[in-house]
């Protein structure tokens, strides 16, 4: 068993110190209230089970929590009150400096939750180092001067998360769909230097990774760019290629037009390929000022065409994309390997569902790419159409921004919808089991605890957007001056970019499946459960109405994608709660409206299922299901995608693709538990060497290569397979 200590280092468990610990408290008293040294050992051997219980690291805090109940429990109340009296002075001592010890681990990388808070990140490189320390001065000044006490000590105790407060000092916001179409048509400034408008297609893929790394260091969430905007420069390209190869030709006495069109046309999918390969290399390698890659989406949509010749070129680039993304990239062994970005998501409509139809080919070729690479992702233009409906009942169909948040139907001055130059504001996440259980299961009660919680996420929500209001275009002008956002002149503010539904700001939730579990001991998949999980949407729903008409903000509910916050709030529930089965038995709790992981269900009743619930997630939501190396069975793959398109707006199919350095093992690396800790482990050579794998799972929307914390790894471990 291990011990997370308070700078966040992991220790093997000592039963020694609590010993000690109590032995102390019990020698400061007078000796007819003095516990006896068989109760002494009693209570550390009590302390020692409970903590075994939880089945992962315990820190400190709970260990300590755990020593004063059972000193309590014990009725040596004089002994209890020494314990918790040393207890709050040495608190006391710490808060004098509240980040010189963690900054200190970090650098010697023996910070355990940092480490495995970030499943794209890397602890032990300095930009990432640099980062985090970064972040942890962030924090302490977010916490100590920036935030209401009330907010801090609600994210602390587990109730709510408040997200990126590592990112708050500063006048940052989340998520991007990045207008490319304007930055490579009319130009755009990056470091100082004007760049115009590309003459070929490779250069238009330069830039654009250019953007990607700026507008990654400029903010702290995902951002989306549609290849579609690339796509006009391949007929620039083709129309500079054929003269070169008309003039080439024409010097050896040849000027057939077939002749020359078809060597043209060879060159320009070898500049394709280069083009496209500048993207996934440079996107791969780039390290933001965060120290990790930048989280991009790449958007293929062949319905953004403006014209056929357009759709064409189009379906070029994603098949190119589509190819290299199959193939994958290297690792350091030489090995072709799955990479975490660029995500990519494709759009299954009429043109490229059905066998037959035009597109159908790539198609195919997304199958085999998700069976072998996890991506792309699939939205369905038939539902999004239905679901994303603007004021003028029209339907459109548009990226997330990242792996899931998505901005909301947008009518501009001139009554045309936008999407892309909008932006996400930043998220606040209800814990929804914490509400159930401070309810008792009191249904009454229940509602009004909600009500509750809202209003702190409200306030909370509110302070997000006051740090973004007064924000001068000059913080970031790759944003708000250079056409990633917005045209801003310099020294304005991005006030009204924050009001009339141009941005969207997020209430988050977690752990449907949990609150509905306890309040109706069932599923939310069993039909008397489900019309209360609904109810709770419908209410966080009128909720965001409410603030909207209140503030003239796009308040918006999002499926939050849990990482590390799985772990925090499955561990502050245990804390308040105690273990109960079904509830808080896990060291994670389950993202958004999902099915548990452990739940046997099939793929499309899952689907099916999960479709209704997406629909009320307007602010960002993404379904899965878990299948098994799919490489030889791209007909069933085929199967899901189509039933993907007639049924639910946006979904994926989480595959395996892992590789051992020690033996050159590929497949699925599987998880084993020694002495209370998950550890991954190569079934051939038992390798559980981290730094000498490559692994790679989704599990918040995007893909993570960088391993996970206890309470994550603990949910990929339990999941079953959906077909």
């Amino acid at each position: 068993m291990k011990i997370i200590k308070r700078n966040g280092a992991e220790v093997p468990f000592d039963i020694e110190k609590i010993l000690n610990a109590v032995r102390k408290a019990n020698n400061e008293v007078s000796e007819s209230n003095r516990l006896s040294e068989a109760q002494i050992n009693k209570i550390a051997n009590k302390v020692t089970a409970l903590a075994g219980d939880l089945n992962r690291a315990v820190n400190v805090e709970e260990i300590q929590d755990y020593v004063e109940n059972e000193i309590m429990a014990a009725k040596a109340y004089a002994v209890a009150r020494k314990y918790i009296t040393y207890r709050y002075t040495r608190s006391l001592v710490r808060q004098s400096n509240t980040t010189d010890a963690q900054i200190l681990t970090l650098i010697e990388c023996n910070n355990e939750e940092v480490k495995q808070e970030n499943s794209n990140k890397n602890p032990t490189v300095n930009a990432v180092q640099r980062d985090y320390m970064a972040g942890e001065v962030s924090k302490d000044i977010t916490r100590r001067i920036l935030l209401p006490a009330e907010i801090v000590e609600a994210h602390d105790e587990g109730l709510i998360h408040f997200h990126d407060a590592d990112y708050f000092a500063q006048h940052m916001h989340n998520c991007d769909l990045v207008n490319l179409e304007d930055m490579l048509q009319n130009g755009t400034v990056i470091s100082g230097t004007f760049i115009e408008k590309p003459h070929s297609f490779s250069t238009a893929c330069n830039i654009a990774t250019q953007i990607i790394a700026q507008v990654a260091s400029n903010q702290y969430g995902g951002q989306s760019i549609s290849l579609t905007h690339l796509a006009p420069f391949v007929e620039i390209s083709r129309k500079k290629i054929r003269a070169e190869v008309a003039e080439e030709l024409a010097e050896v006495g040849i000027s057939d037009t077939e002749h020359v069109n078809r060597i043209a046309e060879k060159r320009l999918k070898e500049e394709i390929r280069k083009g496209i390969q500048t993207i996934q290399y440079q996107v791969v390698t780039l390290l933001t000022t965060n120290g990790q890659a930048p989280f991009v989406t790449v958007f293929m949509y062949l319905g953004e065409a403006r014209n056929e010749e357009e759709r064409r070129d189009l379906a070029m680039i994603i098949e190119e994309t589509l190819n290299q993304r199959i193939q994958g990239v290297k690792n350091e062994m030489g090995v072709w390997i799955t990479p975490a970005f660029p995500k990519l998501i494709y759009v299954l409509e009429e043109d490229n569902v059905r066998e037959g139809s035009k597109y159908w080919y790539l198609t195919e070729l997304a199958a085999k790419c998700t069976a072998k690479r996890m991506v792309p992702d699939y939205i369905s233009e038939k539902k999004m159409l239905e679901f994303k409906v603007d004021k003028n009942g029209e339907g459109h169909c548009y990226t997330c921004m990242g792996c899931r948040s998505f901005l909301t139907p947008y009518v501009d001055e001139n009554g045309k919808p936008k999407y892309y130059g909008r932006f996400n504001q930043g998220v606040v996440t209800i814990n929804l089991p914490d509400v159930a259980l401070s309810s008792k299961g009191d249904m009454d009660e229940f509602w009004k605890i909600f009500d509750e919680r809202l209003e702190l996420c409200h306030r909370a929500l509110m302070e997000r957007h006051n740090r973004l209001k007064g924000t001068l275009s000059d913080a970031a002008p790759i944003l708000w001056q250079y056409g990633a956002l917005a045209r801003l002149k310099k020294g304005e503010t991005i006030d009204k970019l924050l009001y009339g539904g141009y941005s969207t700001i997020s209430l988050g939730y977690a752990g449907l499946y949990e609150c509905v579990k306890f309040m109706t001991g069932e599923s939310h998949t069993n039909e008397e459960a489900k019309p209360f999980a609904l109810a709770v949407m419908k209410h966080m729903n009128d909720k965001c109405k409410e603030w909207k008409a209140m503030h003239n903000i796009d308040f918006s509910l999002y499926g939050t994608p849990l990482e590390s916050t799985t772990y925090k709030f499955a561990k502050a529930l245990q804390k308040r709660f105690g273990i109960i089965p079904g509830v808080t038995d896990k060291n994670y709790i389950t993202n958004s409206y999902h099915v548990h992981v452990t739940e046997k269900i099939d793929a499309f009743t899952k689907l099916k299922f999960e479709s209704e619930f997406q629909q009320l997630s307007p602010g960002g939501a993404i379904s899965y299901v878990e299948v098994p190396n799919m490489q030889d069975n791209i007909p069933a793959v085929l199967a899901v995608m189509q039933y993907i398109y007639d049924n639910i707006m946006y979904a994926e199919l989480n595959t395996k693709s892992d590789y051992c350095q020690v033996c050159g093992w590929e497949g699925e690396i599987q998880i084993v538990e020694e002495d209370g800790k998950l550890l991954w482990e190569c079934p051939f050579c038992h390798n559980r060497d981290q730094s000498k794998m490559n692994v790679a799972r989704r599990t918040c929307g995007y893909i993570g290569t960088q391993y996970w914390n206890q309470g994550r790894t603990q949910e990929i471990k339990d999941r079953v397979l959906h077909l």
